[in-house]
């Protein structure tokens, strides 16, 4: 196993996490099977959230007796003060530890990080829970390149997760940013959210970059594990095959998939687009169908309220069909 330092955290990591977002399929005694595989095996970083439903506590359970071998890491979407206190001391809680080593703010926009580093904003009770001990190191998830540009100038900001893989390559020099600022780079949805089938060349493509900390697949089975460990630990280079695998892989997607930019933003009659695509992804890729119908059902505006403008379209810098594919993210979800 591959190990290597969290950016400015100083915290060693293996190359390869565990993101907890699978695991609401299965059970807490599978949960234990995988935490007990990953320790066994030398893979040290897992990552979960305070919005993954039964995540966190599986996790904390499954963590018992094994915690000081793990780097934990964990995010809410709380942007006040007290909100961000009260989910600081929910995670503590179900993931049964005194301690979170990266606690993290969920996907922002650019609006919610005024609202987190303004007085009374989250950024308060993420520096008052680092001085108590409670967590270790603050970050920031994004899914969009206008937030990951403006958290690399955040000086409290210590590690930055963003979408990348084979057919989401936007934020490449923004991770390399990272690497010269030495931020901490956490590659999420390595296989785009399910939509990406050879896992191993996923995570192969994606450790090819030496400016990627750590790549954190979602696993619910052991054989995942077996399977994504042995591609992260092949450290050749990639072969011709490879290679060839890779141009398939993004001629196939790159026609139809939301790579969630925001640039078709904003919506005139205010759909936030890249979500109901992220939901859409939920639903029928990773088999979390009530979970996904949960988050769509509570978004102000449905894609079903589409009024075929095209203004989205326009915007658009990989020229998809927006209007046809809101049209048949309404009928998959029913609204």
């Amino acid at each position: 196993m591959e190990y290597v330092t969290l950016g400015k955290t100083g915290l060693k990591i293996s190359r390869l996490g565990f993101g907890g977002i699978p695991i609401q399929r299965v059970d807490a005694a599978t949960t234990k099977e995988l935490v007990k595989a990953m320790a066994e095996k030398g893979m040290n970083y897992i990552d979960t959230a305070r919005g993954y439903t039964v995540s966190e506590s599986y996790l904390g359970e499954a963590l018992e007796g094994l915690r000081d071998k793990f780097v934990l890491a964990t995010k809410s979407m709380a942007r006040t003060k007290e909100a961000m206190a009260k989910d600081i001391d929910i995670s503590l809680g179900n993931l049964r530890t005194d301690y979170i080593d990266l606690y993290q703010v969920h996907n922002p926009g650019m609006k919610d990080l005024d609202t987190v580093t303004a007085p009374g904003g989250a950024l308060e009770a993420l520096m008052e829970a680092k001085e108590a001990g409670k967590i270790g190191h603050i970050g920031v998830t994004a899914h969009s390149v206008e937030v990951f540009e403006k958290a690399l100038t955040f000086p409290w900001v210590e590690t930055i997760m963003f979408p990348y893989n084979i057919v989401e390559s936007q934020g490449e020099d923004l991770i390399k940013k990272c690497k010269e600022q030495n931020i901490g780079f956490i590659a999420m949805k390595p296989l785009a959210g399910g939509a990406i089938e050879d896992g191993a060349i996923a995570v192969r493509y994606i450790c090819s970059n030496p400016n990627v900390t750590v790549v954190i697949p979602g696993m619910y089975d052991l054989k995942e594990i077996d399977q994504n460990l042995a591609a992260a630990e092949n450290t050749a280079p990639l072969t011709e095959e490879e290679q060839a695998k890779i141009a398939e892989v993004k001629k196939q997607l790159s026609g139809n998939f939301c790579r969630r930019c925001n640039y078709c933003a904003p919506c005139t009659v205010g759909i936030n687009i890249p979500s109901v695509f992220l939901f859409q992804g939920y639903l029928d890729r990773y088999g979390l169908g009530d979970w996904a119908k949960d988050r769509y059902s509570a978004m102000a505006v449905k894609a079903s309220a589409c009024v075929e403008c095209g203004v989205c379209e326009t915007r658009c810098p990989y020229n998809l069909p927006i209007r046809e594919m809101l049209k048949v993210a309404a009928e998959k979800f029913g609204e």
